[in-house]
């Protein structure tokens, strides 16, 4: 498994703090995000995964705990549109360049417009994707959404 991913290389290279957390990856489990915090032993929502969707047509990601689900009325208001809905897979890995399952918010092929939940702040680091399947990072809430421009809003249905 590399450790270096197009996600951790946008966060070096605009010297941002992380620690990296690799865990062995299941494709079987039922939920992803909850299988990664329990093999690395953190709280699940402290665990933050990363979701594509679309708002207005137009592509967005969203930075949300494992253990929740998206409101998508709340989504589209975040981002100031009248409605939302979640990406198709191919269009997610395509739009991206990671595998579903291993989709960072950071180092994206293309930068799309992201929000993070506003339970990050609660916790003085998230555990988000690190760009691949079995591979988390820890980062500091506030330099997660410094460094992608994401604002902090209720997300969660």
């Amino acid at each position: 498994m590399s450790k270096t991913t197009p996600g951790t290389l946008f966060l070096s290279k605009l010297g941002v703090a992380f620690d990296l957390h690799p865990y062995a990856y299941d494709p079987d489990a039922p939920r992803v995000g909850l299988q990664a915090a329990e093999a690395l032993g953190v709280d699940p929502d402290q665990t933050f995964k990363t979701l594509m969707a679309e708002v207005d047509a137009k592509p967005v990601c969203v930075v949300v705990p494992s253990p929740q689900e998206v409101s998508m009325k709340k989504l589209a208001a975040a981002f100031h549109g009248k409605s939302a809905h979640m990406m198709k897979i191919p269009d997610a890995e395509r739009l991206t360049g990671y595998k579903v399952g291993g989709i960072s918010p950071s180092g994206q092929r293309k930068l799309t417009t992201t929000a993070i939940d506003e339970t990050a702040q609660l916790f003085d680091r998230i555990y988000i994707n690190a760009g691949q399947r079995g591979l988390l990072l820890s980062i500091a809430p506030d330099d997660a959404a410094r460094v992608l421009n994401a604002p902090f809003a209720d997300l969660m249905a």
